[in-house]
């Protein structure tokens, strides 16, 4: 975490006061290469810190923190203009929250410092100095002694920690009696149930169209008539209960079911959209398409919240072993991030080409999400890690 924050400081500070495209591009290109490194580790540090009875709240709780930022984000948008808040342009709207005695150069220095990203990466780095490595990285460097000090200070000073310590002690030295782990060892047979399973959830979760509309929502809106600074303010306003929710159901209803019932509700919206859109294509029903499209997105990106935005990584943290931990995790977050690139660039094309078939894709995408699912993915809920990935190695053998 540390490491990537030196990539996303310097990509915010190239953002903050970027002249031209190049440094831009370079900007958005290191904060994006942090966030990769976030999008694993952060899941993954969480999930092996944690006790097994609320190990999936904490973690979905990441997917929380960052509706808290979207929220904060489709706000703000509704007053700044794109290249205010991007951090490209002249400060117009916002200078007068500063000092008028300092010079126009100075307070635009400052400006940009306010409102980029660098307040809360500097507080990470702070921050990462009171929190303690993780127990079982620990375990698995042989450290015993800090692994059993880590855990002690996680479950606090009155906490037996001595059967937890023993178990991460054992299943690493089980993991030490083979060979050394390479990249090529992932695709042996005995992980292919959890290769699968962890980069189908990641494939599903992008070409559901997610990224799409989180990112052109305001194309949507306008596209079916409905005022985007309207439309955006509704998500600012659902999009952090709906968040808690989450939150709340997986320990309650498991990963699985919840699962199931967020890409049950993310198909039936895609329909509904695809529907509005196609009345619309006909001239039918002009009046009620910006009250359908309003509806299907909030219900929509509920949807994805609730489940498909925060479970594939609770249950990507859960299902590899920590011998193979490190390549999987390369690799399924390179597959989420490659197809969100991939469904982030041709949205604007699809949605022009035909709005109604575009959601009957995702639609499509989202049904054979479930069969995939049911099919697939195990309960994880309430099973410590070593035994989730017992269970997935001893399936095929």
């Amino acid at each position: 975490m540390w490491f990537g924050q030196v990539f996303c400081i310097a990509g915010w500070l190239a953002i903050a006061f970027a002249q031209n495209t190049i440094w831009l591009d370079a900007g958005r290109f290191s904060t994006g290469f942090a966030v990769g490194l976030f999008s694993y580790v952060i899941p993954v540090y969480i999930a092996e810190i944690t006790p097994k009875h609320v190990r999936g709240a904490f973690v979905f709780a990441n997917q929380l923190m960052q509706s808290c930022g979207c929220s904060l984000f489709y706000v703000i948008g509704n007053f700044i203009h794109w290249r205010n808040l991007a951090l490209i342009g002249k400060p117009n709207c916002i200078q007068t929250l500063l000092s008028t005695s300092l010079c126009d150069g100075r307070r635009r220095m400052i400006y940009r410092f306010l409102f980029s990203g660098l307040i809360p990466c500097i507080l990470q780095v702070v921050t990462l100095f009171f929190i303690p490595e993780s127990p079982r990285l620990l375990g698995k460097w042989g450290r015993e002694k800090e692994c059993r000090a880590s855990l002690q200070l996680l479950r606090g000073d009155d906490a037996d920690v001595s059967e937890e310590a023993n178990t991460i002690k054992e299943t690493m030295a089980l993991f030490d009696q083979g060979p050394k782990s390479k990249i090529m060892d992932l695709f042996q047979r005995r992980y292919a149930p959890s290769l699968v399973i962890g980069v189908g959830l990641m494939l599903l979760q992008q070409l559901s169209g997610s990224s799409g509309i989180m990112f052109y929502v305001g194309s949507v809106f306008d596209k079916g008539g409905f005022p985007k600074s309207i439309g955006s303010m509704i998500l600012a306003v659902i999009m952090i209960p709906k968040s808690i929710l989450g939150v709340i159901l997986v320990e309650k209803m498991g990963r699985r079911p919840l699962l199931l019932a967020s890409t049950t509700g993310m198909c039936l919206f895609s329909l509904f959209l695809a529907f509005s859109f196609s009345f619309r294509s006909y001239g039918m029903l002009d009046e009620l398409t910006p009250i359908f499209t309003c509806i299907g997105v909030v219900g929509f990106l509920s949807s994805f919240a609730i489940g498909m935005g925060g479970l594939p990584w609770i249950i990507m943290s859960e299902i590899f072993p920590m011998n193979v931990k490190v390549s999987a995790g390369t690799l399924v977050t390179l597959a989420n991030w490659s197809f969100s690139w991939i469904v982030a660039f041709a949205y604007n094309f699809m949605i022009e080409w035909n709005a109604s078939g575009t959601f009957l894709i995702f639609f499509s995408i989202c049904a054979a999400g479930i069969a995939f699912i049911y099919a697939m993915v195990p309960e994880t809920k309430g099973r410590t890690l070593e035994d989730i990935q017992a269970s997935l190695t001893d399936f095929v053998q």
